[in-house]
């Protein structure tokens, strides 16, 4: 075997599919650091592998970092512990320019401050879900994994998955009394997935290709913050400046804030921002940052 060509396999397969995976990993576990941790151990089992073994490296990688998840859910509950728990959390932008803003810890009461209108979703509810229900949903209804493949994760038969999805559907539905959960519209989650996938790999052609031409950016630093300059408007300064803070540097993983998608932004495995954006048709018309000291230390404490 020629150990060059199996590394640059490797290291290819790292840049193509990581932050697909990082963004799956923590939408089963909540935290980020975990799945980080999962994604690398899925990496460390590919390196095992022969050449030639796995046919499709991407379903490969997807199906034992799922399980690897799985795993690491029935062991926290074995141990009466639980990936992090849903909640639902309250901001209102204001018009600066995006950058990345890590927070010092504030006081969870100043969230009494913040608008009620818009609000983001985090975890939604999984924690009502057992721990097959959790990976079939979040494989199935939100990344949109073929039900046959997600029967091979869970090791399940795949009319026994889809069962599975009706009543993780259902506890959910029953969580939010009555309201339907809606994951997304299929294209808002390429959308994500492109951003994310430009982003962590310093592609500016990437961003500028989910980016409406006209698109604009703000961020929200909170109302002391001496960086407050305004609204900066045209897609390629939008995707100079979200690489300048959300780069290769940054982890993004997704969760919808009402019906728009929207990034969870982690630099060094802290909560680093919250990327909103506003869609106009297939393309991303506005990038709203929430950098604010005290609503990042707030939803870092219910993350964490």
């Amino acid at each position: 075997m020629d150990g060059g060509l199996e590394d640059e396999r490797v290291v290819q397969a790292w840049k193509a599919h990581r932050p697909y995976l990082v963004d799956l990993a923590f939408r089963m576990l909540g935290d980020i650091g975990a799945a980080e941790d999962v994604v690398q151990d899925a990496f460390s089992r590919l390196i095992r592998t022969m050449p030639g073994e796995i046919e499709d490296e991407r379903g490969w990688l997807i199906v034992v970092t799922s399980r690897l998840c799985l795993d690491q859910i029935r062991s926290a509950r074995s141990r009466r512990e639980r990936p992090h728990d849903s909640s639902e959390i309250e901001f209102v932008p204001t018009h600066t320019e995006p950058v990345g803003a890590g927070a010092p810890a504030a006081d969870p009461a100043d969230r009494v401050t913040l608008d009620d209108n818009v609000r983001l979703a985090l975890l939604v509810m999984l924690q009502r879900l057992s721990a097959a229900e959790r990976v079939v949903f979040v494989l199935h209804d939100i990344f949109g994994v073929p039900f046959d493949t997600v029967a091979e994760t869970v090791g399940r038969p795949t009319a026994t998955c889809r069962q599975l999805a009706r009543r993780a559907r259902q506890k959910i539905e029953d969580g939010q009394g009555g309201t339907r959960f809606d994951v997304g519209a299929a294209e808002h989650r390429q959308v994500t997935e492109k951003f994310i996938a430009a982003a962590a790999g310093g592609d500016l052609d990437g961003l500028l290709a989910v980016l409406a031409p006209d698109a604009w950016g703000d961020v929200d630093l909170g109302p002391s913050d001496p960086r407050a300059r305004g609204v900066i408007h045209g897609a390629e300064r939008v995707a100079r400046n979200l690489l300048h803070f959300w780069g290769p540097h940054a982890t993004l993983v997704s969760h919808p804030v009402g019906g728009d998608p929207a990034l969870l932004g982690f630099i060094d495995r802290a909560l680093a921002g919250v990327l909103v954006f506003t869609m106009r048709g297939e393309k991303i018309q506005a990038v709203h940052v929430i950098g604010d000291p005290r609503k990042l230390s707030f939803l870092s404490s219910q993350l964490g």
